[in-house]
């Protein structure tokens, strides 16, 4: 299984391999057409309760590592990424968060990857 992830705003490019946005929010000043997705699924995005929580704050990332990860256990919305990725030689999870080491997609991948904890 090859999971990658890239920022919305960095140009798709054709090793991407299947795209889906993890956001829960279309992110702004993106057309649909420049995103160039596969997919947006919207499900597998942290709880808006949890995203408010975690506000990026990489001092709070262990803590949302571990809840999203509880999330994901019990949402059938990860189990439809897991089937994806196994039905794809690559999928690159999409995001538009400014951090690029803090924020769910991060989480996301590792969870796929089986190094999550939760």
């Amino acid at each position: 299984m090859d999971v990658r992830i890239k920022r919305v705003y960095a140009p798709p490019a054709p090793d991407d391999g299947f795209r889906i946005l993890v956001d829960r929010i279309w992110p702004r000043g993106v057309s649909k057409a420049g995103a160039a997705l596969d997919l947006w699924l919207t499900g597998v995005a942290p709880s808006t309760e949890l995203r408010r929580w975690f506000g990026h704050d990489p001092e709070r990332m262990a803590e949302f590592t571990d809840r999203y990860a509880a999330e994901l256990d019990a949402n059938p919305a990860a189990t439809e990424l897991r089937g994806l990725a196994a039905d794809h030689d690559r999928i690159t999870l999409v995001y538009s968060a400014h951090d690029e080491l803090h924020n769910q997609a991060v989480v996301l991948a590792a969870y796929l990857m089986g190094s999550a904890s939760a």
